[in-house]
């Protein structure tokens, strides 16, 4: 997720620029609130994703372009990329502060920031840069919120941080330990945007199926979900971000059998399609695992879609390697692909390990992605003539349960707010067409 690459005028409310993950956008909104009741205005927070080399790489470029269009403005940057990387966002003349994981998330950090005119560097290096060891970090506070800047849905995080060391990626440095939130403040979380007017709920985190292994009892995402949508019945949908589909619990698939509120689709850590690759990845699962979750979950719930990240051009990846990552995508029946080309990222053991050509890697996830559109296209051509139940993100276009986008003619209806309508066809961009009933 990103902002689109318009001026961003001056406002009276602080400025939120969210790049990466779904838990970065929950974690926005906290910011929002607290920079809000800090009367932070005239301020450009950053929040930043450190994913891949080129995620970086862009939050420079936002972060000078920034500056050109806000030549007053304060520029805040946090996020994963700033958590790893303090000093390399520090070294840029357009950033007047550089705040950590951790930090971003107290009201104190942010109070802390009132007495200062803001529009230039800190005269103190120690209030510019607030970053401290985010490996420290045990606990995760509740951070209640009332609404979000799109009406469409809502993410609450239930989760952060990562106990693995999957050999590519660097994230862990940016988030921490594994931990979780209790269920009670979960539920509650839910209820208040519940009751503010939100139709569907996300929830998120980094590694959400290690959900509830540092909580008294040790309950499983599965519980969780369970607990939810039990003591929230006025919820209509709730979603998962992402899941390791190896931890997924029994209570979790039965929840995906039996609760019809729990939208029929998954979005999967995959990475890749080769034992080989997947072992020298230090993944928690073999190609044969990820094919028998998939029958599995289709078993349980007919209908259901998965969605999956891969990653192409891993190091020491061959021809046949690769095709077996191309092979799973039928083989698992994947419908959405979130391909991610191979980017070394320095601190990570696979950074080190025998790179393939950059050419190699940028054709093999073209070949990924050229796969991905046909899956895709083959899925959404075989609804037409359905009926679904739509929630509407804007005027004109909304999400099926199966996450698929549709589009319909303007007819005033509200974001947020579910219809019904009849799938009629599928445009040449991969989206449903249909009218609403």
């Amino acid at each position: 997720m990103g902002e689109d690459s318009l001026p961003i005028a001056a406002g009276p409310e602080p400025t939120i620029i969210t790049l990466g993950c779904r838990l970065n956008a929950y974690e926005s909104e906290v910011m929002k609130a607290h920079a809000k009741a800090a009367g932070l205005n005239d301020t450009v927070i950053v929040n930043t994703c450190a994913v891949t080399a080129e995620a970086v790489r862009q939050a420079t470029q936002t972060i000078r372009r920034l500056r050109r269009e806000r030549p007053t403005a304060r520029i805040i940057v946090t996020g994963c990329a700033a958590q790893i990387e303090p000093e390399r966002f520090a070294d840029l003349s357009e950033v007047d502060h550089v705040i950590g994981n951790a930090e971003k998330m107290q009201a104190e950090t942010f109070a802390g920031f009132a007495g200062d005119a803001g529009g230039g560097l800190s005269t103190s290096d120690c209030e510019r840069v607030q970053v401290n060891d985010i490996m420290s970090v045990r606990e995760t506070a509740s951070h209640m919120i009332d609404g979000f800047g799109t009406r469409a849905r809502a993410y609450v995080q239930v989760q952060n941080g990562c106990d693995h060391r999957c050999t590519f990626c660097i994230i862990p440095y940016g988030r921490g330990p594994s931990r979780s939130v209790p269920a009670g403040e979960t539920i509650a979380q839910v209820r208040r945007l519940v009751e503010a007017g939100y139709n569907e709920i996300v929830l998120t985190g980094v590694d959400m199926t290690s959900y509830g292994h540092d909580l008294p009892g040790s309950p499983a995402l599965g519980r969780l979900v369970g607990q939810v949508l039990k003591h929230v019945p006025e919820l209509q949908r709730l979603r998962l971000s992402s899941i390791d589909q190896v931890e997924a619990d029994a209570e979790l698939m039965r929840a995906i059998a039996e609760e019809p509120r729990l939208m029929p689709h998954l979005h999967l850590s995959l990475q890749a399609g080769d034992d080989m690759i997947l072992k020298r990845m230090k993944r928690r699962h073999l190609r044969a695992d990820a094919i028998k979750f998939c029958a599995e979950a289709r078993r349980l719930r007919p209908g259901i879609v998965f969605g999956a990240d891969l990653i192409a051009g891993f190091p020491t990846e061959t021809d046949d390697m690769f095709a077996r990552s191309l092979d799973i995508v039928d083989e698992c029946g994947l419908t959405y692909l979130h391909v991610f080309p191979f980017s070394p990222r320095n601190g990570t053991p696979a950074a080190r390990m025998p790179q393939l050509p950059k050419a190699e890697i940028k054709a093999r996830a073209g070949r990924l992605r050229a796969k991905g559109e046909v899956a895709l296209g083959q899925f959404l051509s075989a609804q037409t003539g359905e009926s679904t139940r739509v929630l509407v993100e804007r005027d004109g276009m909304g999400r099926t349960p199966e996450f698929a986008e549709l589009v319909f003619e303007p007819c005033g209806v509200e974001p947020g707010m579910l219809v019904d309508a009849k799938i009629t066809g599928v445009t040449d961009g991969h989206q449903l067409t249909g009218v609403v009933t």
